[in-house]
């Protein structure tokens, strides 16, 4: 041999490739960053905060009688009319949702509609300019939309909607019980009867009968999704009696899942903080305290209903198939789950 010894070979290869690392991270140094990343300080695009991207400043007090109109809102909440984008993730499904003309359950139409379902939406009948607003946005995307103005705090109308809509769109795979009634009093002493009475039925009985009448038509892969809230867990003070009606809906959930499970049907629940809407300006909040709302989330702001869209459409879709008689939060840091 020429006097090369095997562990020189290895020193000058070890030493040549120093050389080269040495040279690839002066040259990233240089170039502000490491394995040709973005530099430091410049995030990449699309990455946004979300303190900032949506608005943080406090919302200006404001009114409306129940149930009040999305678009009189000040300002009018972001459902993703221009933002959402589909991928097909629901192509050929039949979904109707209540509460389906504004906020959460708009959001959650318009999801559904970019992702290849058709969809109804039911809604109370002062609500109209609200839905057909809605209605256009699913009919640009492609799909069927139908509209199912009623008051669902009968039996009755329960019935009525769930059996125009299977009739309708053809069959019924997406459920999503999401209408609400919500008014802030201070006091036990300040909630008539009435007002409590009006909230179960609202937000408890209809969820429940209109399940009942969904499920028979529903087939195997079909989902049940049920709008609850951080007041499931973590109750308001001034919300007693909705916040009742979001506990009861936790433990309906998580019940139906069990027994829907035989039927290949998954029930799950989505439960948002602070969601800009229109319960909040329709007796949602105490008088005078509207420019609070929110602004005590670890974000520092409160949710638009554009943020949601995405969970009620995971659990929509086949891609969440073992996941069942759970809740998925989106509460801005603040509460449960």
């Amino acid at each position: 041999m020429d006097g090369t010894t095997r562990r020189t070979v290895l020193g000058g290869a070890a030493a040549a490739a120093g050389m080269v690392l040495g040279n690839s991270a002066a040259q990233a140094q240089a170039q502000g960053g490491t394995g040709g990343a973005p530099a430091q300080g410049t995030p990449p695009a699309g990455l946004q905060d979300p303190r900032t991207k949506y608005t943080n400043k406090p919302f200006p007090e404001q009114r409306q009688p129940w149930p009040a109109l999305q678009s009189k809102m000040t300002p009018p909440p972001d459902c993703g009319e221009t933002s959402y984008r589909g991928s097909g993730k629901l192509t050929g499904r039949k979904a109707l949702v209540t509460g389906g003309d504004s906020g959460i359950g708009r959001a959650a139409a318009i999801a559904f509609a970019r992702e290849g379902a058709d969809v109804a939406i039911n809604y109370y009948p002062t609500e109209e300019p609200d839905a057909q607003e809605v209605a256009q946005l699913i009919r640009a995307a492609g799909r069927k939309a139908v509209l199912l103005p009623a008051d669902i705090r009968s039996r009755d109308n329960c019935e009525k909607i769930v059996a125009s809509a299977i009739k309708q769109l053809g069959g019924l795979d997406i459920l999503v019980n999401n209408a609400a009634y919500q008014q802030s009093k201070e006091s036990i002493l300040d909630i008539s009867d009435e007002q409590m009475v009006r909230t179960f039925e609202t937000n408890y009985f209809a969820m429940f009968r209109i399940s009942k009448a969904a499920v028979p038509s529903m087939p195997a892969g079909s989902v049940i999704i049920n709008t609850g809230s951080v007041n499931s867990y973590d109750p308001g003070e001034e919300l007693l009696d909705y916040a009742s009606t979001k506990g009861a809906i936790l433990i309906f959930t998580k019940g139906l899942a069990k027994q829907l499970a035989k039927r290949g049907i998954r029930v799950n629940m989505v439960a948002p903080g602070p969601f800009w809407t229109p319960l909040q300006v329709a007796g949602g909040q105490l008088p005078g305290t509207m420019g609070k709302f929110g602004q005590d989330q670890p974000l520092g702001r409160a949710g638009q209903p554009a943020e949601l869209a995405a969970h009620y459409v995971l659990l929509a879709s086949g891609e969440s198939s073992y996941t069942t008689g759970g809740a998925v939060g989106g509460n801005g840091g603040k509460g449960n789950p």
